[in-house]
């Protein structure tokens, strides 16, 4: 390339970034004209960086619709003294294809442990008789109680009355039926800790 072909693209490159400099600064105004014109100037080049970054057309509109949004939206956030506003979208095109590429991945490692959950295999015979098992043992230790006892108990947890409840239905006073659940659930307790 001749040396005077160089200049001039030097000085077009030059003119596009001032005025999307100027263009960025008007929309940080409010001025929606500027942002659609910045868009046209800068809408290509984010393309392109979004889609080289997720490999994928459909998702790299989407980031750079996205990208434009938050350039109308923090607009007055870009100090020209720090860089150019081309530089300054292209980062923030960067940083939204990243993030698409992050939870993307991270949505597959989801979906991998959910499929692994549920490729386990699950014995339900064996869960079944363990529970009638659980059932029985329960049963025999309710026998072990006196009679007050396993009827406080049996409302109280299994009926779901609470302690008033439990002595008004029993017409017994409430400091006993709390005195003797309070057994009976530390007999329960020994007599299930002995089947294990």
């Amino acid at each position: 390339m001749a040396n005077g072909a160089h200049r001039r693209l030097r000085s077009v490159s030059g003119a596009a970034q001032s005025t999307a400099d100027e263009l960025l600064q008007s929309t940080a105004r409010g001025d929606e004209a500027a942002l659609a014109k910045l868009y046209d100037l800068l809408a290509p080049a984010v393309f392109g960086l979004a889609k080289r970054v997720v490999r994928d057309p459909a998702r790299a509109e989407e980031i750079t619709q996205d990208v434009f949004l938050s350039v109308w939206r923090f607009a007055t956030r870009f100090d020209p003294a720090k860089g150019s506003a081309r530089t300054w979208v292209m980062t923030l095109t960067h940083r939204r294809a990243v993030d698409v590429v992050r939870a993307n991945a991270a949505a597959s490692r989801r979906e991998q442990r959910v499929g692994a959950m549920h490729d386990t295999p699950y014995d339900t015979v064996l869960e079944e008789a363990s529970s009638r098992l659980r059932g029985e043992q329960v049963r025999e230790c309710l026998d072990t109680l006196t009679e007050l006892q396993r009827e406080s108990v049996l409302l109280a947890y299994y009926g779901g009355y609470t302690y008033p409840e439990v002595s008004a239905l029993l017409d017994v006073k409430l400091p006993t039926v709390k005195t003797r659940m309070r057994d009976g659930l530390i007999r329960l307790r020994d007599c299930l800790g002995a089947w294990r």
